[in-house]
């Protein structure tokens, strides 16, 4: 008999005798540490029973889980085989760690945002006056290897979880560019990523305000707020909310955000496997009184900016303009394995307050207004002589005053 075959008879009877204990099991009991080939068998069986009890849009089956685990030998090469879906990824004892070390607003590391395009690790952007900028990184950048480790079947929490680490302390990345491979020495600096960086009265005569939000985290909504009221302090009569660039962040931070502008309606829907809907409803409480507004938007708006974006559109209490955002609609759960090491699994997705599925195809503008790369990198890096959705965004409120 082959060593396969042996092996899927010995994971189908392992299977048969814990299947029932891992339906929602989640500890966190220390054990040494590492994933390497055929050794990591427990931990595999409990991530193919949570896969098949908790992963949201995609049935799978158990033999085609066990199949894929033989054929790759490890659990990303099962996951990344037998499922749709690059963000349901396993993360080794080290990077789950250093994950849950790095919650906060504030760490060392390189200020770059990232995400799974193509089954790869992919800047969504760098963030402004961070090295990551520095190095000249991209939108698009493949992320190829972090100081040597292949990105191939890597989570998003690993990847970042490796990119980050003690300020002063050095990191390597490979990129690939187009067809083009080069690597990239970078050190490390203490991130302290502003959500608001920057907001200001940019049409004096309209009273046209402008806010730029770069991140969701827990300070954002404070930093809106803020904004907002020195703005009508200003006499602000519209406004244009910038959130291009902005690879989203914490689902909480969204939903503050959305609450601000919307009422009687909900912010967002979550729905399970099982098509079950559940809606964040907004609260009147609070709710600005609306405005005429803007919300600019590019291919890397995400996450919690097309929440916010696609709330403010589906509810007409914002023109859209610029480019179709990035398209993640998937929501996902985080739980600690028996050997310390952990799954992200999707569980949910998500849908627009109208009931828009997003994912994979993301948000479509009210007006499209197309951009070279030259001048989105010019954009994003304030050096555009001309900003043409800026203009158009302009041009639009003007009409409504």
């Amino acid at each position: 008999m082959s060593r396969k075959a042996t092996l899927i008879i010995i994971l189908i009877v392992a299977l048969l005798s814990v299947s029932l204990a891992y339906g929602s099991y989640q500890a966190n009991v220390q054990v040494p540490e590492g994933e390497t080939r055929y050794e990591s068998i427990g931990t595999a069986l409990e991530v193919i029973a949570l896969v098949k009890t908790r992963h949201y849009f995609q049935p799978v089956s158990t033999f085609e889980l066990m199949k894929a685990y033989v054929t790759h030998g490890t659990i990303n090469g099962m996951l990344k085989n037998a499922l749709d879906d690059p963000y349901t990824r396993h993360m080794d004892a080290i990077a789950f760690e250093n994950m849950m070390n790095t919650t906060t607003g504030i760490y060392g590391g390189i200020g770059l945002s990232v995400g799974i395009v193509d089954d790869r690790v992919t800047v969504v952007s760098p963030i402004k006056g961070t090295p990551g900028e520095r190095a000249g990184l991209r939108r698009d950048d493949k992320i190829m290897a972090i100081d040597g480790k292949d990105t191939t079947y890597m989570t998003l929490d690993e990847a970042v979880s490796l990119m980050r680490g003690p300020e002063g302390a050095e990191v390597d990345l490979t990129i690939r560019r187009g067809e083009e491979f080069f690597d990239v020495h970078i050190i490390r600096e203490l991130i302290n990523v502003v959500s608001v960086p920057e907001y200001y009265m940019i049409d004096e005569e309209y009273q046209i305000g402008y806010i730029e939000v770069t991140n969701f985290s827990d300070r954002t909504y404070d930093e809106l707020a803020q904004a907002l009221a020195d703005l009508d302090r200003q006499g602000q009569r519209a406004l244009i909310l910038d959130l291009r660039f902005n690879p989203g962040g914490t689902l909480g931070a969204a939903l503050e955000v959305a609450d601000e502008f919307v009422s009687e309606a909900p912010l967002l829907f979550l729905e399970d496997q099982y098509g079950v809907r559940t809606p964040f409803d907004s609260r009147w409480a609070g709710t600005r009184e609306p405005m005429p507004m803007v919300v600019l938007i590019n291919g890397s708006s995400a996450s919690a900016s097309e929440i916010v974006s696609g709330a403010l559109q589906d509810n007409g209490l914002a023109t859209l303009i610029g480019t179709t955002t990035f398209g993640k609609g998937l929501v996902q759960s985080l739980y600690p394995l028996r050997d310390g090491s952990a799954l992200t699994v999707t569980e949910q997705g998500y849908l627009t307050s109208g009931g828009k599925d997003i994912n994979g195809v993301g948000i479509e503008p009210d007006i499209v207004v197309e951009v070279t790369v030259e001048e989105e990198e010019a954009i994003y890096y304030d050096e555009a002589e001309q900003d043409p959705q800026l203009e158009k965004a302009l041009e639009v409120l003007r009409s409504q005053l």
